[in-house]
């Protein structure tokens, strides 16, 4: 656009003289603007933490642990993942803040006073939360991840079997033994649900691997066979479980006679 000014000599205002041309103001703009780019460069956006995790808990809730990724979340919480690692370290610190408080959700069970029968209440308390939560036992899975307010049950499981007569290093073996129970059983359910979503699916154990012609060379597992979905179905968690605490903590000790 071409304009005047009070001389009557034409100005393109590509010249930039002159404090009505118009030209200076335009540079000082576009100084401004590149200097508020590279502040936005430097400084990312502040994202809502509570936003991250929720995003973080919805993908594990319906894809897992394999749908999670830091590039996933930063696209749906509308970032990049160089903002977002501002903000979160890695994968596994998203992890840990996903779990965080996830234990807490739960109220605490009444557990009795007899450290054997404490130690089977809170185990088995430990197996119905988790029963509850599919993505928790997957993230679990991973390692050294958990919910630090989840530690409770640990330590209760520590000083129950203490107070059964374990050394403490032998309570936290019989602890490590008692989760890996329940982690598989927690597995198992969650594969068994999976099957029963799709009533298509062909059982492949027994029905379609074991037959008549595998009884010599397989009689026990050939003789149940007819009856392994109703054994696996009457299978009790508890009952099993109370087997094996016995078997760490040996032997109840004999009842004090009290001379009454």
């Amino acid at each position: 656009m071409v304009t005047n000014d009070s001389s009557g000599t034409p100005d393109t205002g590509d010249s930039g003289e002159g404090p009505t041309s118009g030209g200076t103001g335009r540079s000082q703009d576009a100084k401004s603007g590149a200097r508020t780019a590279r502040k936005a460069v430097g400084r990312p956006r502040r994202i809502d933490p509570a936003r991250i995790v929720a995003t973080a808990r919805r993908i594990l809730q319906e894809e897992g642990v394999d749908g999670l990724s830091m590039r996933r979340v930063a696209r749906e919480v509308g970032t990049t993942p160089m903002a977002l690692y501002h903000h979160v370290r890695d994968k596994d610190e998203l992890l840990m803040l996903t779990l965080a408080g996830m234990a807490e959700s739960v109220p605490r069970p009444e557990l009795p006073d007899d450290p054997r029968e404490r130690l089977l209440a809170v185990t088995l308390h430990m197996y119905r939360t988790l029963r509850q939560m599919p993505w928790v036992v997957e993230v679990l899975s991973l390692g050294d991840l958990t919910d630090k307010g989840a530690l409770w049950i640990v330590e209760e499981a520590l000083e129950s079997a203490v107070a059964c007569g374990l050394t403490p290093d032998d309570a936290v073996r019989a602890y490590r033994t008692l989760w890996h129970c329940v982690h598989g059983e927690l597995v198992f359910r969650a594969a068994a649900d999976r099957r029963a979503a799709d009533p298509q699916r062909v059982r492949n154990f027994p029905d379609a691997l074991i037959s008549e012609a595998d009884a010599e060379r397989l009689p026990l597992i050939t003789s149940l066979a007819d009856r392994w979905v109703e054994l696996s179905e009457s299978y009790d968690l508890a009952v099993q479980l109370r087997k094996v605490i016995d078997g760490l903590l040996g032997p109840r000790p004999p009842a004090r006679d009290t001379g009454d």
